[in-house]
């Protein structure tokens, strides 16, 4: 006999936040979990590792197991639903709550550009109709 071989299911409840909108979100996770516990006395040298799981006085210890078959089921960006149009990246606002919500901005590149339209209609408009002659 190398071990026991443990095999279950792990069941865990887990909150969050909305990687979108950064709402609230929970649920439960299901894992299936399998892993050989090997007794320290079968032990091979060469090929034992630090990491190694192993059967101590009669005892297994399934917290890192099961910890991390949790954590790896857990989804990376977890989202309140598919379509979450999240938060704008102006001003932060929720757009689930105004999907017509936008902003004029202007690209800087192209701003020196609108300064100069500017300019040139404040001195257009300050000179009245256009340049006048006497005779």
């Amino acid at each position: 006999m190398e071990g026991v071989l443990v095999s279950g299911t792990a069941r865990a409840s887990f909150t969050g936040e909305c990687a979108r909108c950064l709402d609230p979100i929970g649920g439960d996770i299901v894992v299936d979990v399998q892993e050989l516990y090997a007794y320290p006395e079968n032990e091979p040298g060469p090929e034992a590792g630090e990491g190694d799981l192993l059967v101590i006085d009669d005892n297994i210890d399934l917290e890192q197991p099961v910890r991390d078959a949790v954590v790896l089921a857990l989804p990376s960006a977890p989202v309140c639903r598919e379509e979450c149009p999240g938060l704008c990246s102006v001003c932060g606002a929720r757009l689930a709550d105004d999907p017509s919500h936008q902003h004029d901005i202007t690209d800087p590149r192209w701003a020196a550009l609108a300064e100069l339209l500017a300019d040139d209609t404040n001195e257009s408009g300050s000179r009245g109709a256009g340049p006048t002659e006497e005779m």
